[in-house]
């Protein structure tokens, strides 16, 4: 579906990431993972066509350098670490934003498919009860479910995630990530996502790549990418071995 070949892109001149390429199938939970500054955010610009690169990125052997804002949009969306509030729009307002590709304007001509989507969203993500309030009115966690609900209500085939599970307690981690399978499975969909925490990548991920400065350092199932001496060599720590001891801690607390 998504094929990445001998990717480059940077900033000022300067490659952050070089030389990648991958591929992403239909239905698959994609992560991608490494420490801070090896390029992962670069990755996901340079795929969703918001950062120029060099090499090719194709979508069902299609050049997306090719689609218009509008086509791509319908494509691939992405949702950053961060998302600013220029506007204190109402979280039904915000949501209703995911669908600006296929309404014909700002908040305007909201079909009955376009309602029907952004109510099933809200349901889904249990935004329903707050629907109502401004969203600079909400908790850090709801306002991150609620940027997550306007990228679902995008439908795109693609969803790019930069941390998705940013400012969310543990049992919103695991729902999210849950509810983003779920989607990816029932409607075919893929979804790639930067996570830190790489105990929720090998719990959900089926695909796992390990950035390290700039370049793919490993590619496969999690559990073949994600072990202790791949990690070691790309984070400089033996991840594993404290992962151990803080699972030994918890077996001997009550």
């Amino acid at each position: 579906m998504l094929e990445i070949k001998n990717l480059y892109s940077g900033y000022n001149g300067t490659d952050i990431i070089k030389d990648i390429s991958l591929r992403a199938k239909r239905g698959e939970i994609f992560c991608i993972a490494g420490p801070n500054g090896c390029g992962k955010t670069t990755l996901l610009k340079a795929i969703a066509h918001i950062q120029s690169y060099r090499g090719n990125i194709t979508l069902d052997s299609r050049k997306i350098s090719t689609l218009s804002r509008k086509n791509l949009a319908k494509k691939i969306a992405l949702m950053g670490q961060t998302s600013a509030i220029y506007f204190p729009y109402t979280v039904y307002d915000t949501v209703s934003l995911g669908r600006y590709a296929y309404a014909g304007g700002f908040l305007k001509n909201l079909s009955l498919e376009d309602r029907e989507v952004i109510e099933q969203v809200l349901l889904k993500l249990e935004l329903n009860g707050i629907r109502d309030k401004l969203i600079n009115e909400i908790s850090g966690g709801q306002l991150q479910r609620v940027f997550l609900a306007r990228t679902l209500a995008q439908d795109p085939e693609i969803i790019l995630l930069d941390e998705p599970t940013n400012h969310l307690d543990l049992k919103h981690q695991v729902d999210l990530l849950r509810c983003l399978i779920e989607w990816a499975r029932e409607y075919n969909k893929t979804v790639i996502g930067v996570l830190h925490d790489l105990n929720l990548a090998r719990a959900f991920a089926s695909t796992a790549a390990l950035i390290c400065d700039g370049r793919l350092a490993a590619l496969g199932r999690p559990g073949e990418v994600l072990q202790g001496e791949m990690l070691e060599k790309v984070y400089g720590m033996d991840i594993r071995g404290f992962m151990l001891e803080s699972l030994e801690n918890w077996r001997h607390s009550k």
